[in-house]
Protein backbone atom coordinates (compact mmCIF):
# COMPACT_ATOMS: atom_id res chain seq x y z
CA UNK A 1 0.00 0.00 0.00
CA UNK A 2 1.82 3.19 -1.32
CA UNK A 3 0.24 6.16 1.11
CA UNK A 4 0.42 9.65 0.31
CA UNK A 5 -0.15 12.79 2.80
CA UNK A 6 -1.72 16.17 1.82
CA UNK A 7 -2.83 19.38 3.46
CA UNK A 8 -0.21 20.48 5.28
CA UNK A 9 1.32 24.30 5.27
CA UNK A 10 1.35 27.43 7.55
CA UNK A 11 -1.34 28.73 9.82
CA UNK A 12 -1.64 31.13 12.87
CA UNK A 13 -2.20 30.17 16.31
CA UNK A 14 -6.06 29.20 17.07
CA UNK A 15 -6.07 28.27 13.02
CA UNK A 16 -7.42 24.89 11.53
CA UNK A 17 -5.81 22.73 8.46
CA UNK A 18 -6.74 19.34 7.56
CA UNK A 19 -4.57 16.81 6.36
CA UNK A 20 -5.66 13.56 4.02
CA UNK A 21 -3.89 10.56 3.55
CA UNK A 22 -4.73 8.91 0.35
CA UNK A 23 -3.87 5.06 -0.07
CA UNK A 24 -2.75 3.58 -3.47
CA UNK A 25 -5.08 0.54 -3.26
CA UNK A 26 -9.03 -0.67 -2.27
CA UNK A 27 -7.05 -3.21 0.09
CA UNK A 28 -6.60 0.12 2.32
CA UNK A 29 -10.00 -0.19 4.03
CA UNK A 30 -8.96 -3.82 5.76
CA UNK A 31 -5.51 -1.01 7.47
CA UNK A 32 -6.34 0.78 10.24
CA UNK A 33 -4.38 4.36 10.07
CA UNK A 34 -2.45 6.04 12.24
CA UNK A 35 -1.30 9.76 12.05
CA UNK A 36 2.23 10.28 13.69
CA UNK A 37 4.02 13.87 13.97
CA UNK A 38 8.02 14.24 14.50
CA UNK A 39 9.78 17.65 15.64
CA UNK A 40 13.36 17.39 14.35
CA UNK A 41 15.62 15.43 16.23
CA UNK A 42 12.76 13.52 18.26
CA UNK A 43 11.46 10.47 17.22
CA UNK A 44 7.58 9.96 15.92
CA UNK A 45 5.23 10.62 18.20
CA UNK A 46 1.62 9.07 17.99
CA UNK A 47 -1.38 11.68 17.37
CA UNK A 48 -3.85 9.64 16.06
CA UNK A 49 -5.53 6.70 14.96
CA UNK A 50 -8.80 4.70 13.70
CA UNK A 51 -9.22 1.38 12.99
CA UNK A 52 -10.40 -0.07 9.68
CA UNK A 53 -14.13 0.21 9.66
CA UNK A 54 -13.42 3.56 11.42
CA UNK A 55 -15.47 2.63 14.33
CA UNK A 56 -12.77 2.87 17.23
CA UNK A 57 -10.55 5.88 17.12
CA UNK A 58 -7.68 7.02 19.12
CA UNK A 59 -6.09 10.21 20.09
CA UNK A 60 -2.75 11.38 21.94
CA UNK A 61 -3.67 13.32 25.11
CA UNK A 62 -2.25 16.77 23.56
CA UNK A 63 -4.41 16.62 20.61
CA UNK A 64 -8.07 15.55 22.67
CA UNK A 65 -10.84 17.80 21.45
CA UNK A 66 -8.70 19.26 19.34
CA UNK A 67 -8.14 16.74 16.37
CA UNK A 68 -10.72 14.59 14.48
CA UNK A 69 -9.60 11.69 12.75
CA UNK A 70 -12.37 10.10 10.24
CA UNK A 71 -12.27 7.66 7.31
CA UNK A 72 -13.87 7.70 3.81
CA UNK A 73 -12.67 3.69 2.51
CA UNK A 74 -15.16 4.07 -0.69
CA UNK A 75 -12.53 7.23 -0.92
CA UNK A 76 -9.65 5.16 0.18
CA UNK A 77 -8.41 8.40 2.27
CA UNK A 78 -7.94 9.10 6.16
CA UNK A 79 -8.42 12.48 7.00
CA UNK A 80 -6.92 14.38 10.17
CA UNK A 81 -9.16 17.37 11.42
CA UNK A 82 -6.82 19.88 13.03
CA UNK A 83 -8.47 22.68 15.06
CA UNK A 84 -7.05 25.52 17.40
CA UNK A 85 -3.66 24.80 16.59
CA UNK A 86 -1.17 25.48 18.88
CA UNK A 87 2.77 26.38 18.41
CA UNK A 88 3.37 23.22 19.67
CA UNK A 89 1.83 21.09 17.11
CA UNK A 90 4.52 22.47 14.61
CA UNK A 91 5.92 19.11 13.17
CA UNK A 92 6.08 16.94 10.33
CA UNK A 93 3.36 15.29 10.35
CA UNK A 94 2.76 11.18 8.88
CA UNK A 95 0.05 8.85 7.89
CA UNK A 96 0.66 5.15 8.44
CA UNK A 97 -1.03 2.05 7.17
CA UNK A 98 -1.53 -1.41 10.19
CA UNK A 99 -2.76 -4.38 9.74
CA UNK A 100 -2.34 -5.50 13.20
CA UNK A 101 -5.20 -5.63 15.32
CA UNK A 102 -4.23 -3.63 18.04
CA UNK A 103 -1.08 -0.95 19.37
CA UNK A 104 -1.67 1.56 17.15
CA UNK A 105 -0.48 4.09 19.45
CA UNK A 106 3.58 2.27 18.46
CA UNK A 107 4.88 3.29 15.49
CA UNK A 108 6.46 -0.65 15.04
CA UNK A 109 3.43 -1.92 14.74
CA UNK A 110 2.70 0.35 11.06
CA UNK A 111 3.32 -1.38 7.84
CA UNK A 112 3.47 1.33 5.37
CA UNK A 113 4.18 4.90 5.58
CA UNK A 114 3.79 7.69 3.80
CA UNK A 115 5.73 10.67 3.26
CA UNK A 116 5.56 13.49 5.47
CA UNK A 117 3.69 16.93 5.25
CA UNK A 118 4.68 19.99 6.87
CA UNK A 119 2.46 21.71 9.71
CA UNK A 120 3.84 24.72 10.70
CA UNK A 121 2.13 27.19 13.30
CA UNK A 122 3.01 30.53 13.61
CA UNK A 123 1.49 32.94 16.62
Amino acid sequence: VQLQAYGGGLVQAGGSLRLSCVASRRSFSSYAVGWFRQYPGKEREFVAAVNWRGGRKYYADSVKGRFTISRDNARNTVDLQMSSLKLEDTAVYYCAASGKGDGYTTPTVYDFWGQGTQVTVSS
